[in-house]
This record gives C-alpha cells, sequence and structure tokens, in this order.
C-alpha cells in the first residue's frame, strides 16, 4: 500500500528556500520515487495563494497521480480546535493545528513540516498525539523533510 504522506505549505515553498532547498528537493524526489501520495488540504491551498509564483508552479506541476486533496471536515475543525483549548500552541497557530488535525483525521501515514515552533517540535508532538489518543484517534508521525531524506538517502546527507 502507498504512503500517504500530508505535506504542509512550508514544504512546498522549501523547494526555493536556500536554507531548506537540499533536503526538499530530496525529499520530492523520494516521493516521486517511490511513488508516495502526497496529501494536502484547501489549507494549504489558501495558503499558497499568498506564496511566490514559483512556488505555486511547483505545487501546481507536482504529478496529478501523486497528489490527494484530502477534506477539512467538522471532525478535523473541532480536533484543531481542542489543540488550541488545551494549549498545546496558542490560538494564533490554528492553521498549524488544521493542518495537524487534517492528517490526522484522514489517516495520514506521517506529517511532514519545516514548521519547528508550532509543529516538529517534540514537545508539541506530544500534546498534539495525547489529545489524539484521547479523542481515539491514531498518533501522528510528524517529521522534517531533512529527518526523512536523512532516513532514506543517507548517502545524500
Amino acid at each position: 500500500m502507498k504512503q500517504r504522506i500530508y505535506v504542509d505549505t512550508s514544504v512546498w515553498g522549501g523547494v526555493f528556500d536556500r536554507g531548506f532547498m537540499h533536503e526538499t528537493v530530496l525529499f520530492f524526489d523520494m516521493l516521486k520515487t517511490m511513488q508516495m501520495t502526497c496529501l494536502y488540504s484547501d489549507i494549504t491551498e489558501s495558503e499558497l495563494i499568498n506564496a511566490p509564483n514559483r512556488v505555486k508552479a511547483f505545487f501546481d506541476n507536482f504529478p496529478e497521480t501523486l497528489k490527494e486533496k484530502v477534506d477539512i471536515t467538522p471532525d478535523a475543525l473541532t480536533l484543531a480546535q481542542t489543540y488550541v483549548f488545551e494549549n498545546v500552541v496558542g490560538s494564533t497557530s490554528f492553521d498549524d493545528c488544521l493542518h495537524i488535525a487534517t492528517a490526522t483525521v484522514n489517516r495520514a501515514d506521517m506529517l511532514v513540516s519545516w514548521n519547528f515552533k508550532h509543529i516538529v517540535n517534540v514537545f508539541r508532538v506530544r500534546g498534539y498525539n495525547a489529545i489524539n489518543l484521547k479523542l481515539g484517534y491514531p498518533t501522528l508521525n510528524i517529521h522534517s523533510p531533512k529527518e526523512i531524506v536523512g532516513y532514506e538517502n543517507e548517502n545524500h546527507l
């Protein structure tokens, strides 16, 4: 079965960011090579509206056969609100919570992000997953592209 990886907006932009470019390009190459499904949602599309044209073009030109748009359901909205209510992050990080909740509710195998403050953060991940378990959802693996390509492509690091 194909791995389903929710890719947040920061990773799409990482293709053109000098600090993240190398690992991000390797990550997207790995997705293509291994035929993994790249999940995204309305929140991703909304955030990409203000992105530079080259980021939008990269997203638009990524193979449709490897992309799957998942829904932001009422359950995902409730879960995201719970993350904020339980103080995993503040209310200004609701969109980040919505990425995580959408990935969780849609049973993504993993979420990948370059957002180390609100998403790829060991303390926050523990908080998100504690709430997931409390509410009957599975835990969600959350990693940066660097961690993923480091595991799969050790010769590139």
